[in-house]
């Protein structure tokens, strides 16, 4: 492919995009650089940019359904960490911490069972709705993309540091799914999301460090 036509597959692709596309992709980049920074407001932003992919997963020609159920459950998560993150104790709000071993032990029976849990709806509950997963290995990765991130979504609601790691595993396996569902742009979304939830781990972690040291 030479450049011109890279250049003009690029607008094609860019025209083809529905403009709600576009809007869920600058909220969910509003909404990873603000929580890269540690700001309550990537909560609203998250409202906003979940709402929109719910819809665009569950149209006839993308069909990533779990994906969908990912984004309703981000709804939720992103309700209940804007309470959290607000939410004052001894006159402090919710500060970066380290997942235990306890949040661990959570962590991967979240993330196994959200797993077993994803396919198994997507496979055998519903082959009627889902007919497309029944003859592909798309179930099993689509299910465990959005398990990844239910377990990171957890621990930002719950700043732990940890939670740019989940996302990340969801991330990198996301890419290639979107490319192949048609998503060109929503795949450049979620590289973007990759490098910077990259910055952001880095980023509270000398934060957190910070906080033992003013301790």
């Amino acid at each position: 492919m030479t450049a011109t036509e890279g250049v003009n597959l690029f607008f094609e692709q860019a025209r083809a995009t529905p403009w709600l596309e576009w809007v869920a992709i600058a909220a969910g980049m509003a909404e990873v650089l603000l929580a890269k920074a540690n700001r309550v407001l990537l909560y609203p932003a998250g409202l906003l940019s979940t709402a929109i992919y719910t819809w665009l997963f569950l149209r006839p020609n993308t069909r990533l359904y779990a994906d969908a159920i990912l984004n309703i459950y981000y709804f939720a998560m992103s309700i209940y960490g804007w309470f959290l993150w607000h939410k004052k104790e001894n006159g402090q709000t919710l500060a970066i911490d380290k997942s235990s071993g306890k949040d661990w032990l959570a962590i991967i029976c979240f993330t196994l069972g959200g797993w077993v849990l994803l396919y198994f709806l997507l496979t055998r509950a519903f082959p009627a709705m889902f007919p497309w997963y029944v003859v592909s290995d798309a179930a099993l990765w689509d299910a465990f993309i959005s398990a990844t991130a239910w377990a990171g979504m957890w621990l930002l609601a719950k700043r732990k540091i940890e939670n740019w790691l989940l996302l990340n595993v969801s991330n990198l396996i996301a890419i290639p799914l979107y490319i192949y569902k048609g998503m060109p742009f929503t795949a450049g979304l979620t590289l973007f999301l990759f490098i910077v939830a990259i910055f952001g781990y880095l980023g509270w972690v000398k934060e957190y460090r910070s906080q033992q040291a003013a301790v």
